[in-house]
């Protein structure tokens, strides 16, 4: 348990803070999911537009590492492009 104020106030932010990013991970994973279950190219790049979306704002925010939003966007526009051939 916390001994100062300062201390009980963090132990609260903190906690709200990781309640908030737990949920955002969760929408970016649920959003990379439905791209690769997307059957046609139309659904796909929907789905894709809307996953880039969120990943950039994951790692503007310092949720996610750059790279690593970098890595699943590369690997999800390869996925989609398959669909087109």
């Amino acid at each position: 348990m916390p001994n100062t104020k300062t201390a009980k106030k963090r132990m609260i932010l903190s906690r709200i803070a990781n309640a908030r990013n737990r949920a955002q991970r969760s929408r970016i994973k649920t959003a990379i999911r439905r791209v690769r279950e997307a059957q046609d190219l139309e659904t796909a790049q929907l789905r894709l537009r809307e996953a880039v979306a969120l990943l950039d704002r994951a790692a503007t925010r310092g949720l996610l590492p750059k790279n690593r939003v970098a890595r699943i966007k590369s690997h999800l526009a390869l996925r989609v492009n398959a669909l087109a051939r």
